[in-house]
């Protein structure tokens, strides 16, 4: 067989201009590195180069050999979709009816501690970015501004407020009063911390509130000015439940913690709350029926992302025995874990009714402040876009168990 001859000639001007496209610079720089981020995992490698090694470790660590943070991840690798085709998918609907009012996709923000040692924007950025997604947001116990600052500057959002049971149970409820004052309608009571966990990273790191200048750190934050420059120049940490701390974040929370709490304290506090009561930490199915025998409206299967028992259950793993346990009308909440909006999709096709994201939208703080925080939502509706139309389901009601199988448990 005799070769082909392709003619050959030199490319015009014309025919190169034709091929060329430039993109159009984007001079902010926040801006640009935010665009370029495509995964929660990429908004991570940019926390990671902006902030000082205690407070990314703080965020992205877990407990002991931080087993269960890593288990949790591989159990939503290790699952396999099952999509229906030819299916109209030319119109989708993200919403979700929870605890009595409409959320515009199945994620929250998750109560998370010291948010303003990851970024100066800390827990204001989450408030204002939850509710510009039509989400809710739930400041912490240990959050790092008031209550009544973090509701002040989202008025309009749905402000949740997480609880963690004190020694003093009178300072516990004065927060609880104060939460309903601001406008909060539903608490979260976050029941799985007898004890702080070994969070080994932040003992090595010798993690303080404020964060210690040491020659360690002053070392390590000379890459990284900006962050410096944010903490030092803006108001002190103002805790949402104290007045001030000077030491260790493993001292606070041990000396913050009561080893006594029981289902009998859950019931007390149904009684004095009026509002939606929800229990984060339930790791168990008995324990889960005794919440929801308590009075809660609904539960958070939840390890503490990690940071409590080390080698715990994985949250997503038990949500098709919740649901069948709690019946079809109990609200299941999940988080642990979630990186990606098809981990969201798989877990409400398990049977869960919402979940919670902590790193995956820390991450984004930490990258870019509130834009970056928007630019971890944006990420995770496109990922649940993407995965609901591959799947052939056009809203969340049509995700069933059918369409997700666990490779291993």
């Amino acid at each position: 067989m005799g070769q082909v001859k392709v003619k050959r000639r030199f490319p015009g001007f014309k025919d190169l201009s034709g091929l060329l496209r430039f993109r159009k610079p984007v001079l902010n720089g926040r801006k640009r590195r935010l665009s370029r981020a495509l995964t929660i995992y990429d908004l991570r490698d940019i926390a990671k180069r902006r902030t000082p090694q205690g407070p990314f470790d703080y965020t992205d660590g877990g407990a002991d050999s931080e087993s269960s943070l890593n288990r949790a991840r591989k159990a939503y690798e290790a699952i396999e979709f099952q999509p229906r085709i030819l299916q109209d998918v030319s119109k989708l609907d993200l919403s979700v009816k929870m605890l009595g009012k409409v959320a515009a996709m199945p994620i929250g923000i998750a109560p998370t501690g010291f948010t303003r040692m990851m970024q100066t924007e800390g827990e204001y950025a989450g408030a204002t970015a939850a509710r510009d997604a039509g989400i809710p947001y739930t400041l912490s116990t240990m959050g790092t501004r008031s209550i009544e600052d973090v509701f002040r500057v989202a008025p309009d959002g749905r402000n949740w407020f997480q609880l963690y049971m004190w020694k003093d149970r009178d300072r516990s409820m004065n927060l609880v009063d104060r939460a309903a004052k601001a406008g909060c309608d539903t608490l979260v009571l976050t029941v799985d911390v007898p004890v702080a966990g070994a969070r080994l990273r932040d003992v090595r790191n010798g993690m303080t509130i404020p964060p210690s200048l040491t020659s360690k750190t002053i070392l390590n934050a000379l890459p990284r000015p900006a962050w410096w420059m944010n903490f030092l120049t803006t108001d002190s940490l103002q805790f949402a439940s104290l007045d001030s701390w000077n030491g260790t974040v493993a001292e606070l929370l041990d000396s913050m913690f009561d080893p006594t709490v029981t289902f009998d304290d859950l019931k007390w506090i149904r009684k004095q709350w009026k509002g939606n009561l929800v229990v984060k930490g339930i790791q168990n199915i008995d324990d889960a029926k005794l919440a929801q025998k308590a009075g809660a409206n609904a539960i958070i299967l939840s390890n503490h992302g990690g940071r409590q028992l080390d080698r715990a259950p994985i949250p997503f793993h038990l949500v098709p025995e919740a649901r069948k346990a709690l019946g079809k009308n109990f609200e299941i909440h999940v988080d642990t874990g979630i990186m990606h909006g098809a981990d969201v999709v798989a877990t409400i096709a398990a049977g869960a009714n919402f979940t919670w994201i902590g790193r995956a939208y820390l991450y984004g703080l930490m990258a870019g402040g509130k834009e970056g925080v928007d630019r971890s939502l944006e990420i995770l509706r496109t990922q649940m876009t993407r995965t609901m139309k591959l799947l052939g389901a056009t809203s969340l009601n049509e995700l069933k168990p059918s369409h997700v199988s666990f490779l291993q448990r």
